[in-house]
């Protein structure tokens, strides 16, 4: 594994980035609300990403001074700002490693914030768990990756805004419900539908 930063104004992201030379191509997380790059839920997905043949980015998408400040997630609700700092991750792998396709897995605001990122960046596929897409707003019917929405059948407010969102992307765009998962798919076994949902996902979009 190899930590890397990305200096911004307001002080340094970063990252832990798993890339063989014969990887298909590279997931970058984008995370949620209350959340960083040592997510064990996103950890695990990215394990197994690996060993489906990608190479994995889990990324901090604020630098360490605003997640001790935060108050009433001033960051994390700041979907403009998770994207920006998403497409600069983004050019980061671009420019040091042109080669590689690019896609994303986004939880919670990192989903929107994924999603609105992908009109600046030549992403192949997007992935969303657990996510917020509706706070994507007007992007939606822009975004032009294949997307992947997945959703625990139990987290019933966000199955019907993910089904809400959906509605308004012309893009090509599926909802895949799992049975018996709550939002955080902390049920046995709930996370492994998901990695195996994201890596068929990523395959076929290549």
């Amino acid at each position: 594994m190899q930590c890397i930063e990305i200096n911004v104004p307001e002080g340094t992201l970063k990252g832990d980035l798993n890339l063989s030379s014969q990887a298909k191509g590279v997931i970058i997380f984008a995370h949620g609300s209350g959340s960083s790059r040592r997510s064990p839920r996103n950890r695990k997905v990215a394990e197994i990403l690996q060993q489906q043949g990608f190479a994995t980015l889990l990324f901090d998408l604020l630098t360490i001074e605003e997640e001790r400040g935060e108050v009433g997630g001033e960051y994390r609700f700041n979907i403009e700002l998770l994207t920006q700092r998403l497409v600069l991750a983004t050019q980061w792998v671009k420019k040091m490693y042109p080669q590689m396709k690019i896609g994303y897995f986004g939880a919670s605001t990192g989903a929107a914030a994924a999603l609105k990122a992908s009109l600046n960046t030549d992403v192949f596929a997007i992935v969303s768990r657990g996510g917020r897409p509706d706070l994507a707003d007007e992007a939606l019917k822009s975004v032009k990756a294949p997307t992947l929405l997945i959703v625990g059948g139990l987290d019933e407010t966000v199955l019907a805004l993910n089904r809400e969102a959906m509605k308004q992307m012309d893009g090509i765009c599926e909802l895949t419900v799992v049975p018996g998962a709550t939002h955080l798919f902390e049920e046995s076994g709930k996370l492994n539908e998901v990695a195996v949902l994201a890596a068929n996902w990523f395959d076929k979009s290549l």
